[in-house]
């Protein structure tokens, strides 16, 4: 069973970068065909997918967040980690880490989410 579990600040000032980490245990970042993503849901609001690493390490980011994004990943940690400079009050929102599949092409496995509120 594969379980993800993110940790970070749950307050950003605005102008902050964000960080956040998703430790995985179950399974390896590197597995084959895996792809290691973030997503967040701003209050009252619709999921928002930020962008993933996958299990070569390649980058994708959204389009709207791709110049203050950044995904990095730790294999001696088996974890990897959220950067998101520039924060602001729109940025507020739960973080969910999440595992995508390469072979259904379906999101099988998600952390619980963590809250993060952008304010001064």
């Amino acid at each position: 069973q594969v379980q993800l579990q993110e940790s970070g600040p749950g307050l950003v000032k605005p102008s902050q970068t964000l960080s956040l980490t998703c430790t995985v245990s179950g399974g390896s970042i590197t597995a084959l065909r895996y792809y290691w993503s973030w997503v967040r849901q701003p209050p009252g609001k619709g999921l928002e997918w930020i962008g993933y690493i996958s299990y070569l390490e390649n980058t994708y980011y959204s389009p709207s967040l791709k110049s203050r994004t950044s995904i990095s990943r730790n294999t001696s940690n088996n974890h990897f980690s959220l950067q998101l400079s520039s924060m602001t009050p729109e940025d507020t929102a739960v973080y969910y880490c999440d595992r995508l599949s390469g072979s259904s092409w379906t999101y099988d496995y998600w952390g619980q989410g963590t809250q993060v509120t952008v304010s001064s």
